[in-house]
């Protein structure tokens, strides 16, 4: 078996998360502790007691899944489980870079809550809005969005599975896609509860803050391959991990193309790590075949020691 550590991103996240791993794994606590030292305030409590108002504003939102992503995956390294290679959704690829051992904790904790404060400040200097498009192929979202660019800024953000689709841009573009979106075709056009236009070049404004910060980090060249967002292929050297890192922020998550790479390169087992089961879902929908558990608790935790 090739096993393969996937992370969540932004969206996964729900009050109480952490607060069983912390009370039952003495590495957890540590973990959950010295976040609440690096960040200067109390995030476990926003955790573990909410309000949901609180947890959901983008720049909370990121370092708690990434503090409940390591805590779990530091209890499966005590246990001796470690992936052949890693991935994670948007926010989830810093999970997996130090999980893949390219990022400290601590780095990575710095990195995303900066990218949570400048994309939260992005969301609110150049207001924009995202949608999901259910059941269009590919080829048929981007004709949407190249039929609406005149009207605005609009673009594929999350290729998330198939017929599952998420397009950013300025909020009236967007809008006006959800209403045009079921004349080609859709089954279904949403509007995501989300303070920006994420992957979108609405974002650009945080991207000199991003870089500045890139630039300030040690990275190390990762001990696995770890499939980047931007590209869909695996990257192990610490340059380029920091250069997709940046692209990441206006680009599409080629997430059906990651998955799909993942399995040609022969990975068999899947485990996601962290809040939810929002990626577990997703891989099931790429494909049927392939086994993947979710591990965020310390029932999964359990469970996963009794096979």
């Amino acid at each position: 078996m090739k096993q393969a550590f996937i992370f969540p991103g932004q969206a996964s996240q729900y009050v109480g998360m952490g607060k069983d791993l912390y009370d039952n794994y003495r590495i957890c606590k540590e973990t959950f502790d010295r976040a609440n030292e690096i960040l200067g305030f109390d995030i476990s409590n926003i955790c573990f007691k909410g309000p949901e108002d609180e947890l959901k504003q983008t720049n909370i939102t990121q370092p708690a899944i990434f503090i409940h992503s390591i805590a779990v995956f530091r209890v499966l390294k005590s246990m001796g489980k470690l992936p052949f290679a890693t991935a994670g959704h948007s926010l989830g690829e810093y999970s997996a870079l130090v999980a893949a051992g390219a990022l400290s904790f601590e780095d990575g904790l710095k990195l995303v809550h900066k990218r949570g404060e400048l994309m939260h400040k992005a969301g609110t200097e150049q207001p924009g809005a995202m949608a999901a498009i259910i059941g269009l192929v590919p080829e048929k979202v981007l004709d949407l969005c190249d039929s609406l660019r005149n009207e605005g800024v609009i673009q594929p953000a999350n290729y998330n599975s198939p017929g599952q689709i998420a397009i950013s841009g300025d909020v009236n573009t967007i809008r006006k896609a959800i209403e045009i979106a079921p004349e080609m075709g859709a089954l279904k056009a949403i509007e995501l509860v989300v303070s920006g236009a994420f992957h979108s070049p609405l974002m650009a404004n945080a991207a000199e803050g991003l870089a500045e910060a890139l630039n300030a980090t040690t990275f190390n060249d990762a001990e696995v391959p770890v499939y980047s967002n931007v590209k869909a292929k695996p990257v192990q050297n610490r340059n380029d991990v920091r250069d997709l890192l940046l692209q990441q922020l206006t680009n599409p998550v080629l997430w059906q193309q990651i998955i799909e790479n993942m399995i040609d390169d022969g990975y068999d087992q899947f485990y996601e790590i962290g809040p939810g089961k929002v990626l577990r879902g997703l891989v099931k929908r790429i494909n049927r075949n392939v086994n993947c558990r979710e591990i965020g608790t310390v029932v999964d935790l359990e469970k996963l020691g009794d096979r």
